[in-house]
């Protein structure tokens, strides 16, 4: 899967950079994204080679900018060949939870693990990552408001193509959401954007010789369509991120 992402998107001439969960933390993949010359951040899973080490009282954690306390290291795990560098965040436990005895160093946090071979800072890495909730949310919405979860065509490559019409509306959707959406109306989904924009309440009026469909002049939202568009290149849409 990793090489054939790859294969489509080379000759765009960007830099990848796979952002995955920790269902993907594995030597195997972080080989075949390294031997492709692309960069990752994946989230790491709680080993207890990890744990030992961030929690021994000589690791430093620095709070950044936006009050992440963050430390880092180099480290290979015991099946590995080769030493990789790990980002680790931790957050302060709930005061009931910490409440309880503990005779161990480092019990008070909840330790979350990141694995990366960009050049972020250890909070950019961990800010980067957490963007993929964001991600999460547009695969929901596609999956059950744009129905592609439900390809039923018996021809794989019918069903690629319908896959990829169905992303390119629900991308254009996305535009119009970005370009002419209010505040309020920016974090609503495509069904409730369907409801509000796209159904409109209309009369059929039958004659001896025609059939005539009566819309109201004063339908609601109007505004929305009289803005004038405005085309923008975000940032973010100059460096492909693929998160999986």
């Amino acid at each position: 899967m990793i090489k054939e992402i790859v294969a489509q998107l080379k000759d765009e001439g960007l830099e990848i950079t796979f952002r995955m969960d920790s269902g993907y933390f594995d030597d195997a993949i972080l080989e075949t994204i390294e031997s492709l010359g692309r960069r990752y951040v994946i989230k790491g899973k709680g080993d207890p080679t990890l744990v030992a080490q961030v929690t021994d009282p000589s690791i430093t954690f620095i709070t950044g900018e936006s009050g992440r306390e963050t430390t880092e290291l180099v480290t290979s795990l015991n099946t590995w060949e080769k030493g990789r560098r790990f980002v680790v965040s931790r957050v302060l436990k709930d005061e009931k939870d910490r409440a309880q005895i503990s005779f161990l160093e480092g019990e008070a946090y909840d330790y979350f693990f990141f694995i990366t071979n960009t050049e972020q800072s250890s909070e950019e890495v961990v800010e980067f990552y957490e963007k993929r909730g964001n991600c999460e949310n547009y695969i929901k919405e596609a999956k059950y408001d744009m129905a592609v979860g439900h390809l039923l065509l018996q021809s794989f490559w019918a069903n690629e193509a319908i896959f990829q019409l169905m992303m390119l509306a629900y991308n254009l959707f996305l535009l119009f959401k970005m370009d002419f959406a209010g505040e309020t109306e920016y974090r609503q989904q495509i069904k409730t954007f369907r409801l509000k924009y796209i159904f409109l309440a209309g009369k059929i009026i039958r004659t001896a010789r025609s059939v005539v469909m009566k819309l109201s002049e004063k339908y609601p939202y109007q505004e929305i369509y009289e803005k004038k568009p405005v085309l923008e290149i975000s940032p973010f849409m100059s460096q492909p991120v693929v998160s999986i």
